[in-house]
């Protein structure tokens, strides 16, 4: 399965959850690469940093920003059991083909009905590319919410009813993420049986059952 996370705005947590969601899964002894298709490169930095601190390789990261996605990712496709793409933000070509090349769609959104608005453009071009892929699955993901808050409960009310939903799990604002994103690591590396690290564990599992 070919997993995209793609939002035309930028800060929303793409390259965390594209990161975890590889991460979780290659814990799980499955065979995960990632494509980090963001031109600012963060996902190869965080690779970069995790080979500094020592820590033992998980999954491959490939670096491919550019518009010939949807042709080259399903060749990678055959060597892996999932590929994770981390899209870019405010680049429509580029998000086009990683629309093309994935069979799910993940749209992150922090619970803020900024997030909701500036989702539209992702969902034009969402419905473009289901003229030619229209099996393309695609959900919201609500990220960064703050634990308990009305404004996280409103928010995944009102996408609930939009097309497409969003999922179930939810994960929180946590110093923990900003901790791995630093030192190279996954949360489950730094506090395995932490909120952060079973939130993943749930994400992982729902988004497992697209494929």
């Amino acid at each position: 399965m070919i997993v995209a996370f793609l939002n035309q705005k930028g800060g929303v947590g793409k390259t965390t959850l594209a990161l975890h969601l590889a991460g979780e899964w290659a814990r799980q002894g499955l065979r995960v690469t990632l494509i980090d298709a963001d031109p600012q490169g963060s996902a190869l930095d965080w690779s970069e940093q995790r080979a500094r601190e020592g820590s033992p390789r998980l999954f491959g990261i490939i670096g491919l920003a550019r518009d010939t996605l949807h042709r080259e990712a399903p060749e990678l496709a055959r060597g892996a059991d999932h590929v994770v793409i981390d899209g870019p933000p405010r680049i429509a070509g580029l998000m086009r083909s990683a629309l093309l090349a994935a069979d799910l769609a993940l749209i992150p959104v922090q619970p803020s009905p900024f997030d909701g608005w500036a989702s539209g453009e992702m969902l034009k071009l969402l419905s473009e590319a289901r003229i030619f892929r229209p099996q393309l699955a695609a959900r919201f993901a609500l990220n960064r919410c703050g634990a308990r808050t009305i404004i996280a409960r409103e928010t995944a009310e009102s996408l609930a009813e939009d097309d497409p939903p969003v999922l179930a799990s939810r994960i929180g604002q946590r110093v923990v993420f900003a901790d791995a994103a630093q030192s190279g690591r996954l949360v489950s590396e730094i506090d395995e049986r932490g909120p952060a690290a079973r939130e993943i564990t749930r994400f992982a599992a729902e988004v497992g059952r697209f494929g």
